[in-house]
């Protein structure tokens, strides 16, 4: 990966699955459990063909998946290495021209064919906020370089972490307190009904947004207030909408956070009793 060897790759394909074309089953089934619907692989090495592609969006995708493997990390964000070859050393350099001179750069790969011209993927990381960059199609790599240095900066200075989960967690809950009695509920045995997220929901602690829509950051909510019971613990209700300066950050799913029984003949009965105690004082049985 460092001097980008393809028959390195060929090699390595045909030790795990027995050819080419084998591994690129493997490639393809992987893509499609990433849910990358806009890639196929036609080889390990990504020479032009026609039936071998994919887009900068689903780049960014495999790359942030990648990532996670420990041994791909290292060898993405290392510059030199020696390596032994019939007992004589070899240096191989990483052909990423901006790892080691750009701040916060710490991976990932160039690639280049006549299709393709020059392409990078660019992972970097500033204080909290970690991006990837894609950068396909440059004449040169000249351009590829500059072209990835302003998207990197364009974004650090344009967008910063919004934390959406405490955002959400104290929405919800300070909602819950001051609305009670938001709901009625037809023949319930009570009218005291809160909302919650579904409790297995991971949500992503932080968002990335423009940094002058922070303070535009509003919650807003599609829920119907008149209820029939019973109502159930877990019964979907509405939806929860996160949104700045009409654009749509986040959206959830809205359940019943406790269970509402239906009024059964006792319950008309002893709420009849509690409306007309003057009356049954006075009644002679």
């Amino acid at each position: 990966m460092l001097c980008s060897g393809n028959d390195a790759a060929v090699c390595l394909a045909e030790s795990v699955a027995g050819s080419v074309a084998e591994f690129s089953n493997l490639m393809n089934a992987k893509a499609n459990d990433l849910g990358l619907t806009n890639s196929h692989f036609e080889s390990p090495h990504g020479l032009d063909s026609d039936e071998h592609y994919t887009t900068a969006y689903e780049l960014a995708l495999l790359s942030n998946y990648a990532l996670k493997n420990p041994t791909f990390l290292s060898i993405v964000g290392t510059k030199n290495y020696t390596v032994t070859i019939n007992g004589y050393p070899k240096n191989l350099s990483n052909t990423n021209e901006l790892l080691g001179n750009f701040n916060g750069v710490y991976g990932i790969k160039t690639g280049f064919t006549n299709g393709a011209n020059r392409c990078l993927v660019t992972a970097c990381k500033r204080g909290e906020m970690d991006i990837i960059c894609v950068v396909l199609g440059a004449d040169t790599k000249n351009f590829r370089t500059k072209d990835s240095i302003k998207l990197i900066e364009y974004t650090f200075k344009t967008y910063e972490y919004f934390n959406l989960k405490d955002y959400v967690t104290t929405y919800l809950s300070d909602w819950n307190s001051h609305n009670p009695d938001y709901f009625s509920i037809e023949k319930g045995t009570s009218q005291s009904l809160g909302i919650k997220l579904d409790p297995n929901l991971e949500i992503s602690p932080l968002i990335p947004i423009p940094k002058d829509s922070i303070s535009s950051v509003e919650a807003s909510f599609t829920l119907n207030p008149n209820l029939q019971a019973p109502v159930h613990d877990g019964d979907h209700l509405g939806t929860l909408k996160i949104s700045s300066k009409n654009t749509i950050l986040a959206e959830f799913d809205l359940f019943s956070n406790t269970d509402i029984k239906k009024n059964n003949l006792f319950d008309y009965l002893l709420e009849f009793f509690k409306s007309y105690p003057h009356e049954l004082e006075n009644s002679v049985f």
